[in-house]
């Protein structure tokens, strides 16, 4: 079966931009992948709200392309009573959709959250809402980079699923196998939910070498020792970058995979790229 016989979930994650320029640039990236009727756009969130007014603008730009649109939402720098008015603030929005994680704790600020994890997250957010929200976590095929072991992290990601989470998505990677192995794990413990996973197209290789290396995800040695051959021909890296994360999706989708999400980067031609690859598009 080809790519593009897969009834598919497909969706892109933005992040909330800086400067006017910037939401300028990203509402035209916004209405070039809205052509393909995505699932969803998800908008990333500061911790400790340091994006949080950004955030709600972004959320109300992008949803009005008529695409449901995710916040994300992290439980860490914010107490109980900030994340209700965060949750009424956005079913008063119509949002209908969140991304819950744990987040990261910012430099120089102290541990003032009243909720540690993501499961507790979860928790909270049913307790609040019910049943409202559809609610995706994050999950790590190649292992979350601070948890002790792999079967420690699948525990971990266990009680996200078991608190209420609807879907989870994945932390990019480069090795289809990976994520297989991490949805075979998951499936035998009695995790039933879709595992989407996430997608980081290639087009700046010491960038990604760089948040790569901090964030867990291995670039196989044959691409990495590739994209160091074409030096700064941006060019070359991606085309390359495009046809390696094409192959790699279309394993993932004729191996079942639910869907795709692109972590996009406020950019839409690579994502574009690897999808009409796919045979998905052909905007």
């Amino acid at each position: 079966m080809s790519a593009s016989e897969h009834p598919l979930g497909i969706s892109f994650e933005f992040f909330p931009p800086n400067t006017e320029v910037g939401h300028e640039k990203l509402m035209d990236v916004r209405d070039r992948l809205a052509v393909i009727d995505p699932t969803f756009f998800s908008v990333t969130y500061g911790a400790g709200g340091s994006t949080r007014k950004r955030t709600f603008n972004t959320v109300n730009a992008v949803s009005s392309s008529g695409v449901c649109t995710a916040p994300h939402l992290s439980c860490i720098g914010s107490d109980r009573g900030e994340l209700r008015e965060i949750l009424s603030e956005y079913r008063e929005r119509g949002v209908k959709r969140l991304v819950a994680l744990r987040g990261d704790l910012p430099s120089g600020m102290g541990a003032r959250s009243e909720l540690r994890y993501a499961n507790e997250l979860v928790e909270f957010v049913r307790e609040e809402t019910g049943d409202h929200f559809e609610i995706a976590v994050a999950a790590y095929p190649e292992c979350h980079p601070q948890a002790d072991n792999y079967q420690r992290d699948l525990e971990n990601f266990a009680r996200k699923m078991n608190a209420g989470a609807n879907i989870a998505i994945t932390q990019y990677f480069f090795t289809a196998d990976a994520y297989f192995h991490f949805v075979e794990r998951a499936r035998a413990i009695g995790i039933e939910q879709p595992i989407i996973p996430g997608i980081m197209p290639i087009t700046n290789y010491t960038k990604l070498a760089r948040f790569s290396d901090s964030c867990g995800a291995d670039i196989p040695r044959w691409v990495r020792k590739q994209l160091e051959s074409y030096g700064d021909d941006s060019e070359s890296i991606q085309k390359f970058g495009t046809e390696v994360i094409s192959r790699m999706s279309e394993r993932l989708l004729d191996g079942g995979a639910p869907g795709l999400h692109f972590y996009t980067l406020n950019q839409a031609e690579p994502s574009l790229n690897v999808l009409r690859n796919l045979g998905i598009t052909s905007a």
